[in-house]
């Protein structure tokens, strides 16, 4: 009987030691990261369109690091750790059903493309497999003075209606649009 106890002790500490070593040192160590050169924190509202992105559970089928491989070079440049210093925790999943999301707000920097997207991926992505996102946004039958329409096409907006930008369609574009990667100038990463 004593040999069990002395097997589950030793085995609580190598997990634990294992643990520490794994997830709390590193934590620690980035911690103490200087930011990318040029690299800016969130602003209010991409902070809250960071909140809806991962209330969606976007993390769990778009990266948010580029590796050092020729497959992630039309992502951008491979990913520093003061990529993340404004970030945490991280989003950066462990695969990719859909594109890296690290430098997107340079590759696809326009508000009517994503807030169609969101609306309705179908719609610019033939065989897109993300999910629709229509409760992010508004039916009316004539926009306010004040709201964003999104122009969606004819066969996936709803017919005779107008479809506006909610207050988290427009912060989620805004955080998605904020994911740019500043330049590394001459330092390599």
């Amino acid at each position: 009987m004593r040999n069990v106890w002395v097997l589950v002790g030793a085995s609580a500490g190598i997990y634990g030691a294992l643990a520490f070593v794994m997830g709390v040192l590193p934590g620690i160590v980035l911690s103490h990261v200087p930011a990318t050169p040029g690299l800016r924190p969130l602003t209010a509202e991409q902070a809250a369109g960071r909140e809806v992105y991962v209330s969606e559970g976007c993390a769990y089928c778009h990266s948010q690091v580029v590796r050092p491989l020729a497959q992630d070079k039309a992502f951008g440049r491979p990913s520093v750790a003061g990529d993340y210093v404004y970030a945490t925790p991280e989003l950066l999943s462990d695969h990719r059903n859909g594109p890296d999301l690290t430098n997107v707000g340079t590759r696809q920097p326009s508000d009517v493309w994503n807030a169609i997207h969101l609306y309705e991926p179908r719609a610019l992505v033939a065989g897109s497999i993300m999910p629709a996102y229509p409760y992010l946004f508004i039916v009316r039958t004539k926009a306010l003075a004040n709201e964003t329409v999104v122009p969606v096409p004819a066969p996936w907006g709803p017919p005779g209606e107008v479809v506006v930008m909610g207050p988290q369609a427009k912060a989620l574009i805004a955080y998605i649009e904020s994911l740019k990667q500043v330049p590394l100038g001459a330092r390599s990463p």
